[in-house]
């Protein structure tokens, strides 16, 4: 049996008729009678097509100021019948209710009012209370009805209605529409969310400051983090950033650019960064750009090909001579030279980013289970004052510039995390392990595979030790400094071997995971 359902009414109520003309004309054709109200009967009717007005169909007038036009029986039963149902058969031949196969319609422009500066009266009367139900009623019921809710969709339907060569559709496009509805249905609903989230009030309720998306702004990504998985970015990334150059920016791309931009945002002085797969692989602190970009490189040369770079100063013509010379996808900055620009540009898919403000969302938001996970971002940056001394061993001064560095890198790296540093530059890090023993260990081989020597170094943890034996392989290494939350039951056991190996060792009671 076909799943392919007839139209043979449309219920037709847009704010928008540009693009109505044709599809009008497609489903006369065919026989389709038209049902609207206001002016969009007006609209249909100086076409010279036959439309039923909704006031004769339900025997009400439009009332209220226009508040109440839709809302009746005989429109949203004749929607929401299931055809396949003998109960609501019986139902709709009883009160003589007829079947709506089509609902067109859009919802009034909330957010251009409120862009326009309007007074608050005119906004709330753009709040859609007919359109948005008769777009969910039919989207509930697509196994019967087609649902355009936007402009957006007219396109669509056009197509449709002309691949099938009559006002038929299939079960597969009316399902599609269904879920064009329902963003359109949830993006509505955020806006008026946001207005009035962004309205102060005086309030017993505690306020939270909660991810704002315009549904409206999705971006369609090539594919997810594989070719195999779609992939939508629901969010305004041009608030953020100006694309100068480059191919399109990719899924992966924006999780690389989002840790980077979070990862440079601890650094005031002179640095740049270089990631791969959310994690620094090179990072230098340095009193220009381009000396940071060549320590930052030195960090890891083999790693940061295909990798992610970020600076928070003016790439200039010197820097960017040196950036040349390998392949990445994307660097960001707050500023380039025009010399630095025609350099940078000679790759034709290499993305040049300029970020025009820093991150300033306070939540993160993560799908999990049938649910999802909301938290605080991590915004604690220690300081000096939170470097508490636990060993005998004083830290000194460079030390604990280089414990506060590698501990911003730590915070930022997938846990279990180690980060080896010196001088203001990462040496090596060891990411993502089950066993911080292990990160550890990878921090060590990889800092040695590039030459580095770690006597002096320091190491940073994102949590407590829960033996000693991360101290103790550190500091045959050569590692003199240690920084890490503290809190273990064991932690006087690290202490000690500190004490005894001339370690100095600093615990900041912050623990930094990040999964």
């Amino acid at each position: 049996m076909s799943d392919n359902k007839r139209i043979k009414t449309a219920l037709i109520s847009v704010f928008y008729k540009d693009g109505l003309e044709e599809i009008l004309s497609l489903l006369h054709a065919d026989g389709v009678k038209f049902l609207s109200t206001g002016g969009t009967r007006s609209f249909i009717e100086g076409l010279g097509y036959e439309c039923e007005a909704v006031e004769d169909l339900t025997g009400y007038p439009s009332i209220l100021g226009g508040r109440v036009k839709t809302l009746h029986p005989k429109v949203f039963g004749g929607i929401l019948n299931r055809r396949d149902n003998e109960g609501d058969r019986g139902q709709i031949a009883q009160y003589e209710i007829p079947e709506i196969d089509l609902v067109i319609v859009d919802l009034y422009p909330f957010r251009a009012t409120v862009a326009s500066g309007a007074p608050e009266a005119d906004i709330i009367e753009k709040i859609d209370i007919g359109g948005i139900s008769l777009i969910r009623a039919a989207a509930k019921n697509y196994n019967d009805v087609i649902i355009v809710a936007s402009k957006a969709q007219y396109k669509p339907l056009v197509e449709m209605l002309k691949r099938n060569g009559k006002a038929e559709s299939s079960l597969a496009e009316r399902r599609w529409f269904a879920a064009q509805a329902f963003a359109v249905s949830s993006g509505y609903d955020t806006d008026i969310f946001n207005y009035f989230a962004s309205t102060e009030v005086e309030s017993p309720i505690e306020h939270t400051d909660e991810l704002r998306i315009a549904f409206d702004d999705a971006k369609q990504m090539r594919y997810g983090e594989n070719p195999h998985q779609k992939g939508t970015f629901f969010g305004d990334f041009d608030a953020m950033f100006t694309q100068l150059h480059g191919k399109e920016i990719s899924y992966n791309n924006l999780l690389d650019i989002d840790a980077a931009v979070t990862l440079i945002s601890e650094f005031t002085e002179p640095t740049f960064a270089v990631l791969k797969h959310n994690n620094a692989c090179g990072l230098a602190t340095r009193p220009t750009i381009a000396e940071a970009w060549k320590d930052a490189l030195a960090g890891d040369p083999v790693s940061a090909f295909g990798g992610v770079l970020i600076t928070n100063g003016t790439v200039d013509a010197a820097a960017a001579e040196e950036i040349n010379k390998i392949f990445f996808e994307v660097i960001i900055a707050p500023a380039y030279t025009d010399d630095a620009l025609e350099i940078l540009k000679q790759k034709k898919n290499r993305i040049i980013l300029i970020i025009k403000k820093p991150l300033d969302t306070t939540r993160q938001f993560r799908s999990i289970l049938n649910g999802a996970l909301v938290q605080d971002r991590d915004l604690k940056i220690e300081t000096v004052e939170d470097l508490k001394q636990v060993t005998e061993k004083a830290i000194t001064p460079e030390q604990a510039a280089d414990l506060l560095f590698a501990n911003k890198i730590v915070k930022n790296s997938k846990s279990n995390a180690i980060v080896l540093a010196k001088n203001g530059m990462l040496l090596a890090s060891g990411v993502g392990q089950t066993s911080r023993v292990d990160a550890l260990k990878q921090a060590i081989e990889k800092a040695r595979s590039f030459g580095f020597d770690l006597h002096g170094a320091v190491m940073a943890s994102d949590a407590f030790f829960p033996f000693p034996d991360c101290v103790e392989i550190a500091g045959e290494a050569g590692v003199t400094a240690v920084v890490h939350p503290g809190g273990s039951i064991r932690d006087q056991e690290s202490v000690d071997y500190c004490n005894a190996h001339g370690i100095a060792m600093a615990i900041t009671g912050f623990r930094h995971f990040k999964h």
